[in-house]
């Protein structure tokens, strides 16, 4: 009996994609067997994430990175790198930033709930602007002695200022761009664009498409500013003496050690960061187009068996709603026909055992979405006879 079982909680069907809420991603054999292997050993955290940046580096093209419980907490320890730099009297004030330069500047048209993990660090958000446009001189009047960073929302295509011109801006006044591109893989290449494109830090979540841990994320970009990060995640058990970082010390680079740092809450353990980096190493070696034509068949076995059903009309669309590389299942529900709104199909779902769990955010226009990167063999039939339960007992 499975653990699940067990404890008396239903398992999932998950149509959401790598959604937190309902357990992210499903882990390679390999990544769970390293995972285990790392869990015998004892090691220095700080070798480890050494170890762990330099397959960063590889993979993404900084010059430096980390592994973070999240992407939100990598934007959080971003965040406080651009606020305290190297100083680590500004890093035990965290997230106090009376006196500092605390501002980050964000297109309006960027603004999202996610962002709050920069405020999280002590960060006050300036928009700038318009929910519709942003032009050049608006961000450039926009940055003074008070910004400590801009900020840049991945996948947003066209709208706004392009990363481009965010970058060239900010750099010629000498702040840097945080990317959260979170959830921006497929396309693989976007390990390396923004970076490429002048992101001085960028955060990706591990527990999406590069199928790590799900509580992981990371954290890369320009050396002084993941070093930052990293400082602040260490534990309050430091002595100058002994400490591994000491050199910094006698380089001059720090005056002393930090305290007990803000990032402290965001630790990632020996086993997650094991796990993210050799699911890092093998996403490099992963065949996507055979992902891809899997997602687009089981997407394609949902339309055709859902076609003809009275009430429902289901479309087969790709790239998705979002312009992600991923198809996707649209069901517009007909309440009329159905006597079911979008939300009462949901919830259906829902009461299931197992649950099938779908996107959400279209069905107030009455449309339920089903992505197809973590349905497994058979689910796309699981959903069909159940959509077609739902709808014939209501009918009923």
């Amino acid at each position: 009996m499975s653990i699940y079982r067990r404890l008396g909680v239903r398992t999932v069907i998950n149509g959401r994609s790598y959604s937190t809420k309902v357990g992210g991603c499903l882990m390679a054999p390999e990544v769970l067997a390293v995972m285990q292997e790392a869990s015998r050993s004892f090691v220095r955290i700080e070798d480890l994430q050494e170890a762990a940046s330099g397959v960063i580096a590889s993979a993404t093209g900084a010059e430096a990175g980390m592994v973070t419980s999240g992407a939100a907490a990598a934007l959080t320890l971003a965040a406080a790198a651009c606020l305290a730099g190297l100083n680590t009297s500004r890093m035990n004030a965290l997230p106090d930033t009376a006196g500092l330069r605390n501002q980050i500047v964000i297109q309006r048209l960027h603004r999202n709930d996610y962002d709050r993990a920069l405020r999280v660090a002590g960060a006050e958000i300036a928009e700038v602007g318009y929910n519709y446009v942003t032009f050049p001189y608006e961000l450039e009047d926009a940055l003074s002695d008070r910004t400590a960073a801009v900020f840049f929302l991945a996948g947003f295509g066209n709208q706004g200022l392009p990363l481009t011109t965010v970058t060239e801006i900010a750099h010629r006044k000498g702040v840097p761009v945080i990317v959260d591109a979170a959830a921006d893989l497929p396309p693989r290449e976007n390990l390396r664009k923004y970076l490429a494109e002048g992101a001085d830090l960028v955060a990706f979540s591990g527990g999406k498409h590069i199928q790590g841990p799900q509580s992981t994320g990371i954290l890369c970009g320009k050396k002084p500013l993941i070093l930052s990060a990293i400082l602040q995640q260490q534990d309050m058990d430091v002595f100058p003496e002994t400490w591994p970082f000491r050199h910094l010390i006698a380089e001059g680079v720090l005056k002393g050690p930090p305290h007990h740092g803000l990032g402290r809450g965001f630790k990632a353990a020996k086993e997650e960061i094991a796990g993210l980096i050799t699911a890092l190493q093998l996403y490099q070696k992963r065949d996507l187009q055979a992902e891809l034509q899997l997602w687009k068949d089981r997407i394609q076995a949902i339309v055709s068996g859902l076609e003809r059903i009275s009430g429902i009309e289901t479309t087969h669309v790709f790239p998705s709603h979002g312009g992600r590389p991923v198809p996707e299942a649209q069901i517009q529900v007909d309440s009329l026909k159905t006597g079911l709104t979008a939300w009462d199909v949901i919830n259906a779902l829902q009461e299931g055992d197992p649950i099938i769990a779908v996107y959400e955010s279209l069905a107030a226009s009455g449309r339920l979405v089903i992505f197809p990167e973590t349905l497994q063999e058979g689910d796309p039939e699981r959903i069909v006879q159940r959509l077609k339960e739902v709808l014939s007992a209501r009918r009923g």
